[in-house]
Parts: structure tokens; sequence; C-alpha cells
């Protein structure tokens, strides 16, 4: 039988069709060392993994690795859910946490490049509730005892001091100022269980942690960052976040509230922490919040963060979409502290901070490798991912864990895992 024109035709819309229908959209490479990884170094994070669940780390995990543009490494491991013994899958739904927070970012620049907003911009301008913030300034009294006094910030709190968590705006469960967690604690200030106006009235009943821009100190303002895009657009976050790039990318399954039926997806942690004991609850996804929280509400699986992740690798173009421009993803994954020191050890010694990332200076001064200007971020639920510009690289590792520091044993092992095999 001849094959004619209109069956190629038709044989290259089937397998388009194919590549949209499974989600995917990145090339595959056929070996892992057509791209320089090595298969057999690779099969090394599966078998570490595996040590990890059993240790009762978490009961499961997708972990992705891509390099120079086609996707090297895609595995499932352990179990999607410890009560059924559901195996885990790799279109499994995981709580993002603060990996919504780089969604946020992006979505911010894009209004940047549109010229509605200016990131010097005082966040008074679109929110007059927070125009006037105060600071808590540490002093002692008469009889020598320590004590705070509100002043007036030295300059406004700006967009720009938002994206780069300068702001002074902090998390009630991350600041070692103890007094500043009170006031959070007491007021509510959060971004769980309030609407959007609840959670900026809370915040402007509340003074600043310190001076705007002179200290990094992780926390809300990336949820204020969502609420401004909410005032410049008059639409949710996650409607704009729906329309500008989760539909753009395909990223089919990323969103605020899991539907019914895509439920049964969703990755469950282990009912306990390995290291109190305590039961562990994670953020509910399949009931409607009372906010889009910009820097922690979101869900999604590991392939549609990895082509989020492969728009930015590829300086903001993926799949004929383009979403940023070069030179704005340069600005976003640069280092903007410079000298401005972090108040707390969040971000790993030899990173930085952009503009929604933490940025990588130098090859060394770290113990995990990794090369300069890549840039990273995880989630609380245990979830992660980092892009090395020099090395063509994206990887993404996806569990359900108990929020803590300790989640670092296993992300850096991913991470020391993922260069080793890299072979040319």
């Amino acid at each position: 039988m001849r094959f004619t024109k209109k069956m190629m035709c038709a044989t290259i819309f089937f397998i388009l069709v194919a590549s949209i229908a499974s989600g995917q959209g990145i090339p595959q490479a056929t070996n892992p060392e057509e791209v320089g990884l090595s298969k057999e170094r690779l099969a090394r994070i599966g078998q570490a993994l595996t040590r990890q669940i059993d240790e009762r780390s978490f009961p499961g995990a997708v972990a992705l690795v891509a390099r120079k543009g086609r996707l090297a490494y895609f595995e499932a491991i352990g179990q999607l859910d410890p009560k059924t013994g559901t195996p885990m899958a790799k279109d499994a739904i995981f709580r993002l946490y603060s990996m919504t927070k780089p969604l946020t970012s992006v979505a911010m620049m894009m209004l940047v490049e549109e010229g509605r907003l200016r990131l010097a911009d005082p966040v008074g301008v679109y929110l007059p509730q927070l125009a006037k913030l105060k600071v808590a300034a540490p002093s002692t009294d008469s009889s020598g005892r320590f004590t705070y006094s509100l002043v007036a910030t030295e300059s406004p709190v700006t967009l720009y001091e938002l994206m780069r968590h300068t702001s002074g705006i902090v998390y009630a469960g991350f600041t070692r100022t103890e007094y500043i967690k009170a006031l959070y604690t007491k007021g509510n200030v959060g971004w769980a269980s309030v609407t959007p106006a609840e959670q900026v009235d809370a915040l402007s009943k509340v003074p600043l942690v310190r001076q705007p821009g002179t200290m990094w100190e992780y926390g809300l303002s990336t949820d204020v960052v969502g609420r401004v895009i909410e005032s410049v657009t008059g639409t949710p976050l996650s409607r704009f976040l729906d329309e500008r790039i989760f539909r753009p990318l395909r990223m089919t399954d990323t969103t605020f509230l899991v539907p019914a039926d895509k439920v049964r997806r969703i990755a469950q942690s282990l009912a306990t922490d390995r290291a109190t004991g305590q039961p562990i609850t994670l953020h509910d996804i399949t009931v409607p919040s009372k906010n889009d929280a910009g820097g922690a509400g979101a869900a999604g699986t590991a392939m549609d963060y990895m082509r989020f992740l492969q728009m930015l690798a590829n300086w903001g173009e993926f799949d004929g979409q383009r979403l940023l421009s070069r030179t704005i993803v340069r600005h976003m994954t640069s280092d903007h502290l410079g000298d401005i020191k972090a108040a707390i050890p969040t971000l790993a010694p030899g990173y930085g901070f952009g503009l929604g990332f933490a940025v990588r200076r130098a090859d060394g001064l770290n113990a995990a490798p990794g090369s300069a200007g890549e840039y990273n971020w995880g989630g609380a639920g245990g979830t992660m991912f980092w892009v090395d510009p020099k090395e063509q690289l994206v990887a993404i590792l996806m569990t359900q864990a108990q929020p803590g520091v300790w989640q670092r044993e296993f992300k850096e092992l991913f991470r020391q895992l993922v260069y080793q095999a890299i072979v040319d």
C-alpha cells in the first residue's frame, strides 16, 4: 500500500493528538545518554527514594528530570495513598504549598510586561489599606527592659519588596521575632480560612517586622502579590492564573480546587510524622478555600509543573506559547539581594533570592551540587524543583510529607543523585 501525503498528515495529526492527550508535550529522550545523562546512574534516584519510603519519610513520590528540553527520567515510586495501598501514579496531584509562589510571581511579571503596574510602585497604590504600615522598632525602656515601639516606614513597601521578600511582612510560623509572632497569631494574620478582604485587613493592623528593603524574611508577601493581581485585573487570582498560565501551557490538572472526578488522584501523606509521632494534617484541596492564596494554595501534577518550568528554562516560551520575554525571565532569576542578609535560615548557604526564586550565587558555597545561576524553590508539603540554565537541566520531586526542615534530607539527596547522573 502506497503511503500517501494525506496518510502522512493523518499520522502526524494522530501523534500530535496523542501527545496532547498525554499531557506531556515535552519530547522524550529515547535514551538518557542522548542528553548527556546515564541511565544506570539515574536508576539510583529510584533506589534512594525507595529507601526513604521504607524509612517512612513519605509514602510515595514522582520524580522528573529533563535536560536540553527533553524528558530523560519520569518515575512514580511507592504509594499514592498509604491507607488504601494504591500505587503512586505519574498523574498524581500534589499540594504545592509554596511552589504556588513562582506561579503567582510569573503572573505579576506578565502584568509588568503589559505596563499595567511597575515593581517600584508602593503596594498602597493598589491596596490602600496597606499604604501606611508601621514598623516594630526594638528598644529598651528606662528600666532596661526590651520593648517595641511603632515607627513610620522610611520608605514604602513596594511591589519589588514583596517579590523579593524584603517587605517586612512575615509568616507567624517562621519569624523569630516573638513580638510579631504574637501579634500575627492574635490578629489571625495568615492565608488559610480568611477571605481576601480579611487577609488584607489583618495585615493592615500589624506592624512590619523591620524597615522595608533591609533584610530578607520569608512570609506572606506573595499572598499580597496575589491580592495586587486581583486589584489590577478585577479577577480572582485562580481564574487569572488559569486563563493566562495554566491553559496556555496545558497545565490541565493545576488548580486551587481539585474537582470531584480527580480526587482519587490526590497524593496523601502518612498518618503520622516519623520524627514526632504526631498526626500529619495537610491543606484540604477538595473544598473551596476562602481565598486564592498566591503563596500556598495551588495543587497540581509533576508533569504540569514541568511544563511551567520548561517555559522558564526556554526563557519564557513553551509549546508555541510565549508568556514572558527572555529579558524578564533573566531579571526574575537573577539575585536581587546583594548584601542584604536573611533573617531566618530558609535560604540555603550560597543562595540569594530573585523575584520568586532562590538563586545560586556560585558553583560552590553549598554542600549540595549546583551551578551559579541555578534557581529553585520548594513546598512545605514535600515538593521541590530547580532549573539549572548552565546544565540545561530541570528537575522536580513531588512527595507529600509533614512540613519541616527535616525535608532537606531527602530533597538534597534527590539533588545530588540528579547531578551525579550527568556524564556529558
